[in-house]
């Protein structure tokens, strides 16, 4: 996520900023508290722009079956996105859901597979790629919500850093982002690598759902803040990543859901 305060906050703002992607344990829940570990798929599509409208149609169907997989306990959280800064040739829309278990992962993914929306036109006139991402380090707001923006940064992992536990993240980008949930300015946020590599191994997404659009607003004075507050963690930090090469990506999510 790219570099929008001083200087002295760059690199942890460019990191901050997901898939995917939401989910959750309980608002009152530390982030350094033990969780189940997080598993979640991401599929995006790059839409022609005149099949917008049918993209939406057809994606209500798959958001229905999402919601029935969060009630019977088989998912935790999921939701739908439009992204915001187009690239060309790169993903217009997206989904994610999330679950403590690969093998509840992929059950709802074979069942939207094998759904007939999934040969519509629409989609196979679309461009795809999906992710599966494996988390920690997250939270999220039990509800629903429409109002969210999604933001997600992609970095490579800086050659020599060491997190083997993931202390330095939770410590730093951990609390501060469980702070800004525990204010109302997030929805959910995540700190993800992949659990099946399609990228460099040791990439890390970071991504916040937030609460409307002044929660990026506020996401942005908090982590400026913590680079005056504790310079020594967001330099400790800052071992950790490539500033390099990092990607962003801002959508406006049209639902989420968090079990």
């Amino acid at each position: 996520m790219p570099s929008l305060v001083s200087r002295a906050g760059a690199a942890i703002l460019a990191c901050l900023a997901v898939g995917l992607i939401g989910s959750k344990t309980t608002p009152a829940q530390s982030a350094s508290a033990e969780k189940p570990r997080l598993y979640t798929y991401v599929a995006e599509w790059g839409v022609p722009r005149a099949m917008w409208a049918d993209y939406q149609k057809q994606e209500a169907g798959n958001l229905e079956a999402m919601k029935k997989a969060v009630a019977d306990g088989t998912l935790v959280a999921f939701g739908s996105y439009a992204i915001v800064n187009h690239q060309e040739g790169e993903p217009t829309h997206g989904t994610w859901f999330s679950a403590h278990s690969m093998a509840n992962l992929l059950k709802v993914l074979e069942g939207l597979r094998s759904a007939p929306a999934a040969t519509s036109p629409v989609l196979a006139a679309s461009k795809h790629r999906d992710f599966i991402l494996r988390s920690d380090t997250y939270n999220a707001h039990s509800g629903t919500f429409t109002n969210g923006y999604l933001r997600v940064g992609t970095w490579p992992a800086r050659a020599g850093g060491s997190d083997p536990d993931g202390k330095i993240a939770k410590a730093t980008m951990g609390a501060l982002l469980e702070k800004l949930l525990s204010d109302g300015a997030l929805h959910a946020y995540q700190l993800d690598q992949e659990a099946v590599h399609s990228g460099d191994p040791g990439t890390l997404y970071v991504g916040i759902i937030t609460n409307g659009p002044e929660g990026l607003d506020k996401f942005e004075a908090a982590v400026s803040e913590l680079g005056k507050a504790n310079p020594a963690g967001l330099a400790g930090f800052g071992t950790l990543v490539d500033q390099h090469g990092h990607r962003d990506m801002l959508a406006r999510v049209d639902t989420m859901t968090s079990k």
